[in-house]
């Protein structure tokens, strides 16, 4: 029986304090601006703001891994996808209850009236602090 041969690409996550992810995958979906979206084995070149969210990449072996991940942005080149964001965080590296604290806090801010700047720096916290519980699997709005 032949095996099928699976077509990848080399994926590199860069976040701002470390290499992330280097290597061999099939998929990487990605928030961008415009929406979620995919990129695959030979996609077009182009490049693509990336937003606070979760991203998910499928490795050579077929296994899904998510991250919550920051701002920054996505080049793909050659059968090449590099991606660079301020943070990456895999779900089990998550402080579920410095998230929860953070969510508190911002919520609270964002109660109280702000600058355009003050407001829009406790936007970006409370969506990092929500991602991170989301992706985390601790996102229920009945859990304390």
């Amino acid at each position: 029986m032949e095996e099928k041969k699976v077509n990848t690409f080399y994926l590199k996550i860069v976040a701002a304090d470390k290499l992330f992810f280097s290597g061999r995958a099939r998929n990487l979906i990605i928030p961008s601006t415009d929406g979620e979206f995919s990129i695959m084995a030979h996609h077009e070149d182009m490049m693509a703001a990336v937003k606070i969210g979760e991203i998910r990449f499928q490795t050579e072996d077929g296994e899904w891994h998510a991250a919550v991940s920051g701002k920054g942005f996505a080049q793909a080149i050659n059968n090449r996808v590099t991606l660079l964001v301020n943070f990456a965080e895999r779900p089990e590296d998550i402080d579920v209850m410095r998230a929860r604290e953070a969510k508190e806090r911002a919520e609270e801010q964002m109660r109280q009236q702000q600058s355009i700047q003050e407001y829009y720096h406790t936007q970006a916290s409370l969506s990092r602090a929500m991602m991170r519980l989301r992706v985390s699997g601790h996102n229920s709005i009945n859990r304390k």
